[in-house]
């Protein structure tokens, strides 16, 4: 199934019920999260643009996409929900998330790291994509949103 711009960034993982301002799991904010069912087309379209670009803004100084249909094959091949309406970039942080531990070949997926990043594993590079993308969206809560 195509998942459209104003699909949901859930990924059933929420911290907001648990008091945070920012999810853990999407990175959206407690009242997107609340008020999503509510939203119209344009304002999910909203939030998951702002999701997205964040998203490129970490991944794209640590993977490039070199073959961004190999990646939709193999995301499909292994049943890893990711959605295609978006920047391939933002596919790798399906990828991770759904990987888990597993170390994976990800020449296979059509992506590679870059250089600087190369030392990495794919679990430390997963935490510290999860923590860029949570202090992003933290610092725009608090700038926009906190009193």
């Amino acid at each position: 199934m195509k998942k459209t711009k104003s699909a949901t960034p859930c990924l059933g993982i929420c911290s907001t019920t648990y008091g945070d301002d920012v999810c853990r799991g999407c990175k959206r904010f407690v009242h997107e999260v609340i008020n999503w069912t509510t939203y119209n087309e344009a304002e999910k379209i909203n939030v998951n643009t702002r999701l997205e670009s964040f998203k490129v803004t970490v991944l794209k100084e640590k993977f490039v996409v070199f073959d961004s249909e190999i990646l939709a094959n193999q995301l499909h091949a292994y049943s890893i929900s990711f959605n295609d309406s978006l920047d391939p970039l933002t596919w790798i942080f399906d990828l991770l998330r759904a990987s888990g531990s597993q170390d994976l070949n990800i020449d296979k997926f059509g992506i590679s790291i870059h250089l600087d990043y190369s030392s990495y594993s794919l679990g430390e590079l997963k935490e510290l994509i999860n923590k860029e993308l949570f202090e992003l969206s933290q610092a725009h809560y608090d700038r926009y949103f906190s009193i």
